[in-house]
């Protein structure tokens, strides 16, 4: 076997298996002539279209529409809002020439949209008629990363952020917590990955906001994975760019506005919840592929048959609503196509050869069953959907099992802590004091954050893990991507 095929075990070198894995099932590369960037190959960009639709029906159901702004915009936008600049400051990639000429202002990629979305804002919103005012942009934007990873941190990324304003800030505040939880329950329902909803500290929120919420998910590594966040951006945009409404008493005050979202670092996620030494694993509402068929025939005369009862059996699933393929390539053994589609992460494999004609069954293998079933021929369909479904269900058990025997609950002094992070990684749900100074001790001294405040549970219980003093939070600690 040729060492690029080999996929190193997580034990061994985990950063090193989860580019093994991008790379076995041709999800993307690096795009080593663009500093920084990647190229997402059909199949990773596969799975990131399945997320687009589910996410993209959930924003719609709830009064969103789709709308599309300039990836350029203009410095002196970013500036009008003074936390917004310094927080993105050091990312920014600037535009100062174009048409071979330099430019009056230069331009700014796109990191973020609030700024111009403000100013177009301030151009449509006139009274409290014109609110609320809810648009969803699907979009690429620039962040100049000096240290990358596939997916979960590069230099353009593709992503999707909403951008609603409101006529006061309790109406805010709601679309703020209703956006995260549609992220928290498509994190669970469709990624099959659990997460804790929370508050960021202060430090952590985005810069401009009022405050962040987050939803935080554990990898196998038990590193912490910030899944998407949901920002109240208070009136901070609002008077940077003059957004201004006529309320009902017929007086001019400023928009509340809200930003939320989340990004292709969802596909990393997925990638380290699930996937095994083996390969990539997919939750099935997220696979492009769930199911392919792989006709074995030895002979020449079997050949016609196997095929005729193949193409029916496709069909058969594609009418139910299954994503299948016929992998019907000739010249692949069929050890090779399971070996492929194994580590592309498809659900379900599928075997039909002349003896399972004669006794009239199919072979199934689950991606994550230990063996193969042989099921006869009528009840494939059924079978399929439901090993389908209890597939989906399996994943997010096994996550949510782990997440939860690597949640360290009992540290109760900086020592403890200290301790831990030096020799694993795991969440740690302790007690803190609100202090700036506490925070930044914990990430300087074992590289770890303050991961959220989280919404249920975070009445503490003690003194601060990191000083001692009376805590006021209960938080997760951890180190993250």
């Amino acid at each position: 076997m040729d060492d690029k095929e080999v996929i190193t075990p997580r034990s061994k070198d985990y950063s090193q298996w989860y580019l093994d894995v991008v790379r076995a099932a041709d999800m993307a590369e690096v795009a080593e002539v663009v500093k920084g960037c990647m190229v997402i190959k059909p199949h990773g960009y596969a799975i990131w279209e399945k997320i687009q639709r589910e996410l993209d029906d959930r924003f719609k159901a709830t009064g969103h529409h789709n709308a599309y702004f300039p990836l350029l915009i203009p410095e002196s936008f970013m500036r009008k809002e003074a936390d917004h600049v310094e927080g993105f400051a050091p990312e920014v990639a600037v535009v100062t020439h174009a048409g071979g000429k330099k430019l009056e202002e230069p331009y700014v990629i796109r990191p973020t949209s609030e700024t111009i979305i403000g100013y177009f804002f301030a151009k449509w919103i006139e009274s409290w008629r014109d609110l609320p005012l809810k648009v969803n942009q699907w979009a690429n934007v620039m962040r100049w990363e000096m240290r990358t990873r596939l997916f979960l941190r590069t230099g353009e990324f593709l992503w999707q952020e909403g951008h609603t304003a409101h006529d006061n800030h309790e109406e805010a505040k709601e679309e703020v917590m209703r956006m995260l939880d549609v992220y928290a329950d498509f994190a669970e329902n469709v990624m099959a990955m659990p997460v804790i909803k929370g508050q960021k500290s202060e430090h952590e929120k985005f810069a401009g906001a009022v405050s962040t919420f987050c939803i935080e998910a554990m990898m196998q590594d038990g590193k912490a994975l910030q899944a998407g966040t949901s920002h109240d951006l208070g009136q901070n945009f609002g008077k940077a760019f003059d957004v201004t409404f006529q309320n009902k008493e017929g007086k001019l005050d400023y928009v509340w506005q809200t930003s939320w979202g989340v990004s292709t670092r969802l596909i990393g996620g997925l990638i380290m919840t699930h996937s095994d030494d083996n390969g990539l694993v997919l939750p099935p509402k997220l696979a492009p592929i769930q199911a392919v068929i792989i006709p074995v025939c030895q002979k020449e005369a079997d050949k016609e048959r196997v095929m005729a009862a193949a193409n029916a059996l496709f069909s058969e699933l594609k009418g139910a609503g299954v994503a299948v393929k016929l992998d019907d390539r000739d010249y692949l053994r069929p050890g090779a196509k399971y070996y492929e589609w194994e580590r592309k992460g498809v659900c379900l494999r599928i075997e039909l050869g002349p003896k399972d004609l004669d006794k009239n069954q199919v072979v199934i293998k689950g991606r994550i069953a230990e063996k193969k079933e042989f099921i006869p021929r009528e009840n494939a369909l059924n079978v399929v959907l439901n090993m389908l479904a209890d597939m989906q269900k399996e994943l997010l058990s096994r996550a949510k099992a782990y997440r939860d025997a690597n949640i360290v609950s009992d540290i109760a002094d900086y020592k403890g802590l200290s301790d831990l992070f030096a020799k694993e990684n795991k969440f740690v749900y302790a007690n803190w004091c609100g202090s700036p100074a506490c925070e930044a001790k914990i990430q300087e001294e074992n590289k770890a954050t303050i991961r959220c405040i989280p919404l249920i549970g975070s009445e503490p219980t003690g003194p601060c893990v990191c000083c001692g003093g009376e805590g006021k939070h209960r938080v997760y600690i951890a180190k993250s991507y």
